[in-house]
């Protein structure tokens, strides 16, 4: 059975179970949902986003989360858990990345902004970060008497300089 036929008999059961008064029997479901809803309320932030990555964005975004009204803000999650914010200005978008701010009318700012993404891109996965922190976590763990060590002499110090 291939995915076409699967999505068919999804279609054909969906309209048995369920049929609104607003469909007809020859209006067609769509199963497919868009990856980022955010994107088709704000068709000038795709146009940014494919600007400052390609129009291959989905490969490299987890989530556009939209943060604030005005002045309208977006954080935009990329796949190793990394992010970065748009704002919109009337006279342009602002990209904030990494702390620094790349006002987006500027060619020369736009491609900045692009190279401050390509380098976060290439930190890698968030995971390898946590394994590593968990790695510093069992050898300071594997090491107890050290700080035991450490403890004990710290009073038999203060009793030395104590006149008797």
């Amino acid at each position: 059975m291939t995915q076409d036929e699967l999505k068919e008999k999804i279609k054909i059961i969906v309209r048995k179970i369920r049929k609104p008064e607003h469909l007809s029997a020859d209006d067609t479901i769509s199963l497919d949902a868009p990856k980022f809803p955010v994107l088709e309320k704000f068709p000038s932030l795709k146009e940014i986003i494919v600007n400052l990555l390609t129009d291959q964005y989905e490969l490299f975004i987890t989530d556009i989360q939209w943060v604030a009204p005005k002045p309208t803000t977006f954080r935009v999650i990329l796949g190793n858990g990394e992010t970065f914010m748009l704002t919109y200005s009337p006279r342009s978008w602002i990209a904030q990345i990494e702390g620094k701010k790349y006002y987006l009318l500027n060619l020369s700012e736009e491609e900045s902004a692009t190279e401050a993404i390509a380098r976060i891109l290439s930190y890698g996965m968030q995971e390898e970060a946590g394994a590593a922190a968990e790695g510093d976590e069992t050898a300071a763990a594997e090491t107890p008497g050290v700080a035991a060590a450490e403890e004990e002499s710290e009073p038999a110090a203060a009793e030395e300089e104590t006149p008797a």
